[in-house]
């Protein structure tokens, strides 16, 4: 944008104003200077004096400021402009740029002036009975601007540039707002700067039925962040451009509006309503005009600055509602809550059209569609299987983004981390290199994020049965499950797997939820059921009513599901709690969803469902006898106490119910060694060395078990007797460099043999 021009008298001024100021022997040039001159311009004098103020009061108060305010220097240099004179010739054109006038002029000048916060010439000029209001309100409806031949523009040569024609500059003055505060959309599709929109025909066509109305003609996109809602609105003007709508659609441009520069630089109450007003009269006299409002809840409040002034969604309402002005928003499921359905009137007048996020098929068709752009733009070809990765992966890995924004992303940084290699830059983009993106963006190990898993499933129960021992046939029911899934032979609709591990307290029923995370690479999630054994505690899981504290806040459960969607799920000790949570799980386990207090839908059919409880504990014990293997009436009595327990349509939507084994001794000498070998990986980092005698295990074992209590014992006895012992070795003593330790019996008790190095 070109910078206004000068006007002649203006131009004048600052030509003698420097010469004024040296004359009267003053160091700086000052407003106060600039106002003394001013006042010497006839129309500056007539604006004055019909603001009922005197020129000549304002002339003797400056005449009296220089003489009881400034010292005067007989012998000085040129005078130097002020800061205070500099904001003012800044702010005349900034106001001379914002009203296109093309010509900075002695008017701006004064209005500048008027703006400034501390300054002895607004003080005069308020004391004269001149404020900003008056000024602008005196030049809005006089006739104050240079004479027209001050306007002709001058090139870089000094010679005129001829003017445009009337019919030009006709043309030109209809969008004088819209060209300064919006973007034409449908000039940026004709010139090719808008990518192609791929799939969403039926939000196309909901948003290009309700532009057709004859009353309420204003489509409201709602989505999550990343589903694409401004890609339609483009896709929209794409499509006007190349004249594929309707004709009640045809030769329609769309604006996009900028609230932001809107209601920058307005200081004042009035001026941003002044401009929206212009724009929506300017939009009214068009008449081919389709406003696009992204962020649409920025309009509800925008340019308040009091409780009595208008916001932009009241400017807004009677064109909306009258049909006038054709207006599209864009705006997320949360600020449409929090915001927009807070103004019933204000939402009233849109047609409410929801943008899902895309599955997986067609976040692929969108990226291929899209794939020769970043080609062209990264100088690389991407292979379809790198595509088909990254959104694999995306929907994996990323999880509190959307598709399809978030698997273009890995797409473009991929692009752009190959460019930036001086060495081993490839022509195509494959597998391993979108492996290596999603790994940075996500944060995960890049072992984690490789998808060629299938030799992880193949492994997946032989893994689990290492680290989870003696409960095989739960390990291989639980594999079994995620493999039928994993091959997409399972419901569709359904969890991955929906589990009840029923069993005594430690005898790892948590670790084998945990360890199956970990075989997964996926993330753990564990909620703690005794925290909801009251009703009311259900919402914290799922969200507050409408008109209760915390209605606002998203569940719990929901909320981290929409963000980590691929998950095992565990719900520790379940029938601790309330009735009404098990009529949440049934929906989860037959359709795989869960709506939330907002409306969101969390989706559970990428999870694993895994339930603990200790129901039949009881009836397990009485029935044990010894360390062995349950019998035959054992788990007979503990699956009637479940029956008991739970009802049956919960039983029935469950892919298993497993039952985990009492622990035997042998089976604690195993979890000994497993403990021990754990300790032993921590102290390498300390150098340190651990081993620990057969004598140490078994004695581990025998002190450390409890039928009752499980395995848990084992680690609070490891814990006193080892890891308390060289916390001080480690930090004060033989261990500090590192070194050996041996753990033996002694006396029948623990003993430890440290060497430093």
């Amino acid at each position: 944008m070109a910078l206004p021009k000068v006007s002649r008298d203006l131009g004048k001024i600052l030509q003698e104003i420097k010469l004024f100021a040296a004359e009267r022997g003053h160091e700086y040039v000052l407003p106060e200077h600039m106002l003394y001159m001013l006042m010497g311009n006839d129309r500056v004098r007539t604006l004055v004096e019909n603001t009922g103020a005197d020129p000549e009061k304002i002339i003797g108060d400056v005449e009296e400021f220089f003489s009881t305010k400034l010292e005067r220097f007989e012998h000085q240099h040129q005078p130097v402009e002020s800061l205070s004179f500099s904001r003012i010739i800044n702010g005349a054109l900034a106001r001379a740029v914002s009203s296109e006038k093309g010509v900075m002029d002695v008017t701006d000048i004064l209005v500048a002036i008027l703006e400034q916060d501390k300054s002895y010439a607004k003080y005069i000029l308020n004391k004269a009975g001149i404020d900003h209001y008056a000024a602008i309100k005196e030049i809005s409806w006089g006739d104050y601007g240079p004479d027209e031949e001050e306007a002709d523009e001058k090139d870089e040569d000094g010679e005129t540039v001829e003017k445009e024609s009337a019919s030009d500059t006709g043309k030109k003055s209809h969008a004088k707002f819209l060209n300064q505060f919006a973007v034409n959309l449908s000039v940026q599709a004709l010139n090719g700067k808008i990518d192609p929109i791929i799939g969403r025909k039926k939000e196309l066509l909901r948003v290009m039925q309700a532009l057709n109305r004859r009353k309420k003609n204003n489509p409201l996109l709602v989505g999550e962040p990343g589903v694409g809602k401004t890609a339609i609105v483009e896709g929209l003007a794409l499509q006007i451009a190349g004249d594929k709508v309707p004709d009640r659609l045809k030769k329609l441009d769309i604006w996009a509006l900028d609230m932001g520069s809107i209601i920058a630089g307005t200081k004042y109450r009035g001026e941003f309503e002044d401009r929206l007003k212009k724009i929506v009269n300017e939009i009214k006299q068009m008449k081919n005009v389709i406003l696009f409002i992204d962020e649409l809840h920025t309009v509800v409040g925008a340019g308040a600055v009091s409780s009595g002034s208008l916001d932009a969604s009241n400017i807004l309402k009677p064109a909306l509602n009258s049909g006038e002005i054709r207006c599209i928003g864009a705006t997320t499921y949360e600020d449409y809550k929090n915001h927009i359905l807070k103004d019933k009137a204000f939402s009233r007048r849109f047609q409410k059209i929801d943008v899902s996020e895309p599955n997986e098929a067609d976040t692929i068709a969108i990226i291929e569609g899209l794939k020769p752009y970043y080609q062209e733009h990264f100088g690389v070809t991407f292979s379809k299987k790198a595509v088909e990765t990254a959104v694999k992966l995306a929907i994996r890995h990323i999880n509190d983004r959307f598709l399809p924004d978030k698997a273009i992303d890995v797409i473009d940084e991929a692009g752009a981390k190959n460019t930036l290699k001086d060495k081993g830059r490839r022509k195509i983009i494959t597998v391993r290199e979108i492996e290596e993106v999603v790994a940075e963006m996500a944060n995960v190990p890049a072992t984690k994020v490789s998808t060629t898993d299938v030799s992880v499933l193949k492994n997946l129960e032989d893994n689990l049965k290492t680290v989870i021992f003696g409960q095989n046939d739960a390990v291989h029911k639980v594999a079994r499950a995620i493999k039928i899934s994993r091959a997409g032979i399972g419901s569709k609709n359904k969890p991955t797997g929906s589990f009840l591990f029923c069993g005594p307290t430690g005898c790892g029923k948590t670790e084998l939820a945990k360890q199956l995370a970990v075989q997964l690479g996926i993330k753990f999630i564990r909620f703690d059921m005794s925290e909801y054994a009251e009703k009311h505690t259900i919402s914290k899981l799922i969200g507050s009513p409408p008109g209760y504290v915390g209605f606002e806040q998203s569940g719990l459960l929901t909320e981290a599901l929409i963000k980590t969607p691929h998950a095992v799920l565990l719900m520790d000790e379940i029938e601790k709690a309330h009735a009404d949570v098990y009529n949440i799980l049934l929906q989860i386990m037959d359709y795989g969803t869960l709506t939330d207090n907002n409306g969101r839908k969390a989706d559970f059919r990428s999870s694993i469902l895994i339930m603990t409880s200790n129901v039949g504990a009881r009836e397990m014990d009485a029935n044990a006898i010894g360390f062995g293997p349950e019998g035959p009436g054992q788990a007979g009595d503990t699956t009637k106490a479940i029956e008991r327990f739970f009802t049956p349509e919960f039983r029935n939507r469950l892919d298993a119910i497993l039952h985990f084994n009492t622990l035997d001794m042998m089976l604690i000498r195993r979890i000994v060694l497993k403990f021990t070998e754990q300790l032993a990986e921590e102290l390498k980092a300390k150098k340190v060395t651990l081993s620990i005698d057969k004598k140490a295990v078994e004695w581990f074992a025998v002190n450390g078990f409890d039928r009752k209590m499980g395995a848990r014992p084992l680690e609070r006895i490891i814990r006193d007797n080892i890891q308390e012992k060289l916390a001080d070795e480690i930090l004060f003593g033989k261990l500090v460099g590192g070194g050996e330790v041996k753990v033996y019996v002694k006396k029948g008790a623990i003993e430890l043999q440290v060497k430093g190095t």
